[in-house]
């Protein structure tokens, strides 16, 4: 429930609190992650409506769900960001939804080929990042850029991440993650006369459920604890740490930044 009281632009919910983002549709991708679903619940929290999409439709749904019960509204789709038709096909149904789309946050990716030497780089792995990574990316910005254009205004986040400075160790990963940095600069000097601000976040290591479960409850502790030991913050990130940067960059209080990367990483490259 939220009052009908507006103060510079922005509502108050019933507890007094500013809702930053109120009645703004946004669109999450990769939403059934721990990041994903944790920018929509932030969003949400804001007054924004929330489309999530994921690849996975039960876990897209239970977000949408979680985000329900917080008192939040919206809608889950599936889509493949891998696949440009379905792609197209998103951003279709919510033009069709909605009329218009205030601000995309491209979560969607992963590391296809996260630990090879140089010589052991493999075609298809590297492809696989190039396409889930960068690529879904570029096509999610174009269909994006194609409603808010017209509409004079929209906000685009993009996901990079630490590796975009360069790994030893995830070399296509890390070129697709540098290649979202370029792309989001590019994009930024392209938009900016129709009211739309371009930006990336990059994060270091993110504590989240799918990276856990795939290192195993031990090696991932042992991780955790070696990049705490580093990071001057002296802990990892969590999914909330990246979903309140997201959450700037939506809201008006960023309103003059654009073709930024904000780096999430407790100091751990300074």
């Amino acid at each position: 429930m939220f009052l009908g009281i507006e103060e510079k632009g922005c509502y108050l919910n019933i507890k007094g609190v500013v809702m930053r983002l109120s009645g703004r549709i946004v669109l999450v991708t990769g939403a059934a992650g721990g990041i994903g679903r944790a920018v929509a619940l932030c969003f949400a929290r804001e007054g924004a409506v929330v489309m999530v999409s994921d690849i996975n439709l039960a876990g897209c749904s239970e977000t949408l769900e979680l985000l329900e019960q917080a008192g939040g509204s919206g809608c889950s789709f599936k889509a493949d960001v891998t696949a440009e038709v379905e792609i197209r096909l998103l951003y279709k149904q919510i033009v069709d939804r909605f009329g218009r789309l205030d601000s995309v946050v491209n979560i969607a990716g992963g590391d296809c080929e996260p630990s090879a030497d140089v010589e052991d780089i493999d075609y298809a792995r590297m492809s696989a990042n190039l396409d889930l990574n960068l690529k879904s990316c570029i096509l999610s910005c174009r269909e994006a850029a194609r409603v808010m254009k017209p509409q004079g205004y929209g906000r685009i986040i993009n996901m990079s991440s630490l590796v975009y400075r360069g790994s030893p160790n995830q070399f296509s990963y890390a070129a697709a993650k540098g290649g979202i940095y370029a792309f989001t600069r590019s994009l930024a000097m392209s938009l900016g006369r129709y009211g739309i601000t371009v930006n990336a976040l990059a994060p270091a290591l993110v504590e989240v459920p799918a990276f856990v479960t795939a290192l195993g409850q031990e090696r991932w502790e042992m991780l955790r604890h070696d990049c705490a030991e580093r990071y001057p913050l002296g802990r990892v990130a969590t999914p909330d740490d990246v979903a309140r940067c997201a959450l700037f960059l939506a809201s008006d209080d960023a309103a003059f930044i654009t073709g930024q990367i904000l780096e999430i990483s407790g100091g751990a490259r300074l």
